[in-house]
């Protein structure tokens, strides 16, 4: 479960050991964790590396996973995890173990070599980098963005955004902290913004190098490319907190590849985001005066299709919404068939367009909360939007 704040004073075993859990607390996690990686991994009988934590624990208030259990706490967190449909893939996830890394500096490296490890190119490595663990009285690194490459939004006099208006607030927070901008197109890369233990947060340019964007263009249209449109190629979630065990990696950037619908159906259509459906259906010549034209279906089918196009074009993998449909009912019947139930979130799981023209819309699914996980505290959310608390400038 989440760390959630301190606990109640009062027995030996109600003393603290990483933020919001007991010993007790923490012993009993990490037990849970090391049985399922035995159980699974059919390494025989625990006790001797429950014990081995017990007595780290209890010298040093945490303990230290294996290299062995951390890969197998985050692919088995991906196996988890109710929002994704791409979880097919989950044993495939390649997990680079940074957890010496502490700094804001180091955090930030490491995190351009993840997106440069993952991009090959074009062909996106499924990757998760794990930096240092909180512990007690030492917290582990954060970063604030939501994901690696995000764009920025710069807020303007009248209200409006130029950019994505969902990062805002970061983009308002780099600027105080000393970011001087980019050249203020609606598609400026975000600086990485990195808390490293023991320190405020501080920004940091990604390079050239470690961002492929993809311009957009349409299979029909020739002057769809003349819009200037495009998107990352990566998308790397770093503002979640991978729990295994009871042990909180605050910092764990991870990545599988886009599924077109996240493009070209929330993050250029939403009409919090970039809302582009209005400008692109005047173009397309589309009648907006009545929604029973249904000029906003038709635009988001092009949009979606200039995406899929473009990605393919670039040589730069994605993915559509009718094969990753059929594929998390393939995954569906391989964890039914080992004995594991398998949680999904249904508003997740079925994609934004065409739903019901594909095989996951016509069922409905268990949310379950299964331990590893990636969690979304809601600090995290809060640093995401440029709050979180004080901010040292």
């Amino acid at each position: 479960m989440p760390w959630t704040g301190p606990a109640t004073p009062g027995a030996t075993e109600r003393t603290l050991t990483s933020p919001g859990r007991t010993a007790h607390e923490l012993l009993r996690a990490a037990t849970e964790f090391l049985t399922l990686r035995h159980t699974e991994q059919r390494l025989g009988d625990p006790s001797r590396r429950i014990a081995a934590a017990r007595a780290e624990i209890a010298e040093t208030g945490t303990y230290r996973h294996t290299t062995e259990e951390l890969v197998f706490g985050a692919r088995v967190a991906w196996r988890n995890a109710n929002r994704c449909i791409g979880r097919l893939y989950w044993h495939s996830l390649r997990v680079r173990d940074r957890r010496e890394v502490r700094t804001a500096r180091d955090v930030a490296d490491a995190s351009a070599d993840h997106l440069r490890e993952a991009t090959r190119d074009g062909r996106i490595r499924a990757l998760i980098t794990v930096f240092a663990p909180d512990g007690p009285g030492s917290p582990g690194p954060r970063i604030w963005n939501e994901q690696l490459i995000r764009y920025a939004g710069y807020a303007r006099p009248d209200g409006s955004v130029t950019g994505d208006p969902r990062n805002a607030g970061l983009t308002a927070l780099a600027r105080r902290l000393g970011w001087p901008g980019g050249p203020g197109t609606p598609f400026d890369v975000l600086p990485l913004v990195v808390q490293g233990a023991g320190e405020g947060p501080r920004w940091f340019t990604l390079p050239d190098d470690a961002v492929r964007e993809v311009p957009l263009e349409h299979p029909e249209h020739t002057w769809w490319r003349s819009l200037g449109l495009r998107w990352h190629a990566v998308p790397a979630l770093a503002n979640m907190c991978l729990e295994i065990g009871g042990i909180c990696y605050p910092a764990a950037p991870f990545n599988g590849w886009y599924m077109g619908t996240e493009i070209g159906a929330r993050n250029l259509a939403d009409a919090d985001r970039y809302d582009l459906l209005p400008f692109l259906a005047e173009r397309l010549g589309l009648d907006t005066r009545t929604d029973r034209s249904l000029w906003k279906d038709r635009t988001l089918v092009e949009l979606n299709r200039s995406v899929l196009y473009s990605f393919d074009r670039a040589g730069v993998t994605v993915t559509d919404h009718h094969t990753e449909s059929r594929h998390f009912l393939t995954h569906l019947g391989r964890e039914e068939r080992k004995g594991r139930r398998v949680g999904a979130d249904w508003s997740w799981i079925v994609p934004p367009i065409s739903g019901s023209a594909t095989p996951v819309f016509h069922r409905t699914y268990e949310t379950l909360e299964q331990r590893p996980a990636y969690v979304h505290h809601p600090e995290a959310h809060d640093r995401a939007s440029g709050g979180g608390g004080e901010v040292l400038v």
